[in-house]
């Protein structure tokens, strides 16, 4: 993840463990970075897609005072859409999806200014430089809150939100998690007519389910995509430098511009909210690798989000790698002096084969075990210290705001 939102993130290699250090390429992009515009700095593209079908209940919300009267439509989604009904047959209807789901695709547009450092004035004073950003972004309810990726407005000094017909809202952030790279904004729903896109569940997800994308690639507003899950449980780095588990890997095409956007099931449910791409370096376009956010991760923190709560991490403090193909467990590569796990007695070159009753095959499982506890938590270690094994008790702290360079 990069450390700016108008600037093309660096290469990003796969973490394999709890504050571990990058590892090989491929590197990882964020899909929000748009396309260049001659005069004008990078643009982001954010578009959220919240739609409800035929024969979806309508609700009419009118505020009070006649003259003054406002009204929110809000069509909720059918629970099971019509691409469900087709999708026994062919795996994932497209256009029933598309049908049931684009009414709720909101652009999402970001103000900001970059660091004053990067530039300079004529006259030698450091000078700001005001850049513009788009990505995409999804209805969840009829309040007007609109889901989409933290790093699609990290920075912004305002947020503005273009829904299908044309419609625009200033957005305000009400909180975000970059430690999972989501963040949820309100729009005032008066005169709108809202389509919140229902959210389905991530653990239930096989490899080969279809799914489908909808974003603004490109600034192509509302383009959608399909495919399938191609990979479960991944590592994907956060811009908080930590990693995000349980991610979801697709084949579905997603480019510079679909950052936020939902990944949707064959019935027309969120999955997952579109975060990376994998690139060899050479490029910021789809690769046939990209990666979503699970929502059953998302879902947990919505209400604190909200409400504008931070949202807290288990935090176990070490740098991993997996131990090799003929072996299990995470290799402890470092341990973060003064963290959980070196109160608890953890050493570099301990393999962590359990945690509780889980077992641990490899890092990626354990920054999946952590990310299901809560700081204060006490949990078991199993580890293998040259012939011997042992259990250590750690009580897991609070996840740092920003990884350390040092491991």
């Amino acid at each position: 993840m990069s450390n700016s939102l108008f600037t093309p993130r660096p290469p990003v290699a796969p973490h394999g463990g709890d504050d571990e250090p990058p590892v090989a390429p491929p590197s990882r992009r964020p899909t929000g970075l748009g396309p260049p515009r001659r005069g004008l700095a990078l643009l982001l593209v954010l578009t959220a897609v919240v739609g409800g079908g035929a024969g979806a209940g309508i609700v009419l919300l009118t505020g009070a005072g006649r003259d003054g009267a406002t009204t929110t439509t809000i069509t909720q989604s059918p629970t099971t859409a019509t691409a469900a009904d087709s999708s026994n047959a062919s795996g994932l209807d497209a256009r029933a999806l598309y049908a049931s789901t684009a009414a709720g695709v909101v652009d999402i547009t970001s103000k900001g200014v970059t660091d004053s450092s990067q530039s300079s004035s004529p006259f030698g004073a450091p000078q700001q430089q005001d850049t513009t950003a788009t990505g995409t972004g999804f209805v969840v309810d009829g309040k007007g809150h609109i889901v989409t990726a933290a790093h699609v407005v990290d920075g912004a000094s305002s947020i503005t939100v273009t829904f299908q017909d044309g419609t625009t809202r200033k957005a305000t952030l009400l909180g975000k998690d970059t430690a999972t790279d989501v963040a949820v904004l309100s729009v005032d729903p008066s005169g709108l007519t809202l389509h919140p896109l229902a959210l389905g569940s991530s653990a239930s997800l096989s490899v080969g389910d279809p799914v489908a994308a909808i974003g603004d690639p490109f600034t192509y507003q509302r383009s959608m995509s399909t495919g399938i899950v191609s990979g479960l449980d991944r590592t994907i780095s956060a811009p908080n430098g930590f990693t995000v588990a349980h991610a979801i890997q697709t084949d579905a095409s997603l480019n510079p511009g679909n950052s936020g956007g939902p990944v949707l099931d064959a019935s027309g449910k969120v999955i997952g909210i579109v975060d990376q791409i994998a690139t060899n370096g050479s490029s910021e376009t789809s690769s046939g690798v990209g990666f979503a956010v699970p929502i059953d991760l998302v879902r947990s923190e919505l209400s604190s989000l909200e409400a504008g709560n931070s949202v807290s991490h288990a935090y176990l403090g070490v740098s991993t790698s997996s131990v090799s193909s003929t072996s299990t467990g995470a290799l402890v590569q470092s341990v973060i002096s003064g963290g959980p796990a070196a109160d608890a007695g953890l050493r570099a070159g301990d393999v962590v084969t359990k945690l509780g009753s889980t077992t641990i095959n490899g890092s990626n499982d354990l920054v999946a075990a952590i990310a299901t506890h809560k700081p204060g938590d006490k949990v078991t270690l199993t580890v293998r210290r040259g012939s011997d094994t042992t259990d250590l008790t750690v009580t897991l702290g609070t996840q740092p705001t920003q990884a350390s360079s040092s491991g």
